[in-house]
């Protein structure tokens, strides 16, 4: 289990809920993409953008569900710069959607389950954290972990994941 600061989840637990409803929004459950839903919240915690991964459909290796919902944030603002938001993904991001957060200066991460495999925040890499960057994410972990967990564990249950 990565080691990380708690902070009390309870405030972010709609905005998972929320993040779960979009992950289990993904056009075909199983078929090579995890139900992974990302939301990002405004400073005053409207919903801004939300996404699911969607590698498998558009063949598009960089749709992950943070990257996705990281694009339409900077379109709905009409900056790249995302100062005051908050990602929440029910999965731990790995390198590539870390280091997106990292350069769209996203000051609020909320994690619902850890990636063993290629968690790029506290399990394999500490990206968000990495103080040789020019920015720092704040991290609240585990939020609905039992949930996210279930969900991913069904999909990697599936035929077609394996």
């Amino acid at each position: 289990m990565p080691t990380v600061q708690r902070t009390p989840t309870t405030p972010y637990e709609p905005w998972m809920r929320r993040a779960l409803q979009v992950a289990r929004t993904l056009p075909d459950p199983g078929a090579d993409d995890p139900p992974v839903g990302a939301v990002i919240y405004d400073r005053d915690g409207n919903e801004i953008a939300a996404a699911h991964h969607d590698r498998a459909r558009t063949g598009d290796p960089t749709a992950y569900a943070e990257i996705l919902a990281l694009r339409q944030a900077g379109q709905a603002f009409g900056t790249w710069r995302l100062e005051g938001c908050t990602l929440v993904t029910t999965l731990e991001p790995g390198t590539m959607s870390a280091g997106a957060l990292v350069l769209a200066r996203i000051p609020r991460l909320v994690i619902g389950s850890w990636d063993k495999y290629n968690g790029a925040v506290c399990s394999l890499w500490d990206v968000v954290r990495d103080r040789r960057l020019n920015h720092y994410v704040e991290v609240i972990p585990e939020v609905l972990m039992a949930e996210t967990d279930a969900l991913l564990n069904a999909y990697l249950d599936t035929p077609q994941a394996s």
